[in-house]
């Protein structure tokens, strides 16, 4: 499950403030960013918007360990968190977090869905699967970081569901909701059966999106 190696070239940022980032993406194209972790102090940093636009677009990015060059130096790290503007196609600021090969390190994993077109309540029961989670948040030392977590579903029928408890995840990676006790296994899909034409007019709302585990944390947190 790996294959990709990202690399960014960064330079150490000594104009701080809200008008000095303001500066920096408008004259120069580049974004703010800060690397911190570890037993260094956090470093404030600028990045080129083009190099992080280009590596976002794949999301094995959002899972595998970043190289940050900066300067003269090489840095190990994942991304823990993007603000991205409200209304345009544009980064505002980037964290990153360094990571050591000998401690474990939290990272929200995307799921990939296979054998979605094959899944036995799909095509023998014309079911419909719901996907309740798209990403899992996992722990594990870096080089054991996985880009997605496969779950496939071609045995599934019309009523059967997977959780969390249901995935064998690779070797040195647990889940992190499971390491909560067996109320945090969180359902992950389900195959319903087929709405029938009065269900259909009934319902009008659009199906909701995939829960990210920080948004399915957020539910529980209000309840």
């Amino acid at each position: 499950m790996k294959g990709h190696e990202f690399e960014l070239n960064c330079s150490v940022r000594t104009d701080m403030g809200k008008g000095a980032s303001r500066r920096l993406r408008r004259l120069n194209a580049n974004i703010p960013a800060i690397l911190y972790g570890g037993e260094k102090e956090p470093v404030s940093l600028t990045i080129a918007h083009k190099d992080i636009a280009k590596a976002i677009e794949n999301e094995a990015f959002f899972a595998h360990i970043i190289t940050l060059n900066i300067d003269n130096n090489k840095e190990q790290a994942v991304i823990k968190a993007l603000q991205r503007h409200p209304a345009k196609p544009f980064v505002l600021h980037a964290d990153f977090m360094r990571v050591s090969d000998t401690v474990e390190i939290t990272v929200n994993v995307p799921i990939h869905f296979l054998n979605e077109d094959t899944c036995k309540g799909v095509k023998l029961g014309g079911g419909n699967i719901l996907k309740t989670l798209n990403e899992i948040e996992i722990s594990c030392l870096p080089k054991n970081l996985p880009e997605y977590i496969a779950v496939d579903m071609a045995d599934l029928d019309i009523g059967d569901s997977i959780h969390l408890s249901d995935i064998k995840l690779p070797e040195g990676v647990t889940s992190v909701a499971l390491s909560h006790g067996e109320e945090s296994d969180l359902a992950v899909a389900a195959v319903h059966a087929p709405r029938t034409e009065s269900e259909a007019e009934e319902s009008n709302e659009a199906p909701a999106a995939p829960k990210t585990v920080a948004e399915d944390k957020a539910d529980k947190a209000d309840n």
